[in-house]
């Protein structure tokens, strides 16, 4: 069962990547309505799909089974990769307290 989440996940990585699913099935030599039924959990993750997503990767599909197949800092669960403009980014620290507005309790 983690291998499959593993290989949907692999997936919806790559769907970020390449931006469309459409080219994910190019990638994977697949066509886009098996994409959805895996996705969706109605048809199982293949062997065949699991070699074909690990080479369009390229890591080893044991790499992929277990989950090592993010590059590191990307989203376990989308794959998105945080960019570098947003690492670390401070926030905004005002020199001089707000103004508290007159508010009134409405009844």
């Amino acid at each position: 069962m983690k291998e499959q989440q593993h290989v949907r996940a692999a997936l919806r990585h790559l769907h970020t990547r390449l931006g469309t699913w459409q080219a994910v099935s190019e990638g994977v030599r697949s066509t886009t309505a098996t994409l959805q039924t895996v996705m969706r959990g109605r048809d199982a993750v293949s062997a065949g799909l699991a070699i074909r997503v690990a080479r369009l990767l390229n890591v080893m599909v044991d790499d992929l089974l277990v989950g090592k197949f993010l590059p590191p800092g990307a989203c376990p669960n989308c794959g998105h990769i945080i960019t570098a403009d947003f690492k670390d980014e401070g926030t905004v620290v005002e020199n001089e307290p707000r103004k508290q507005a007159d508010l009134k309790l409405v009844t």
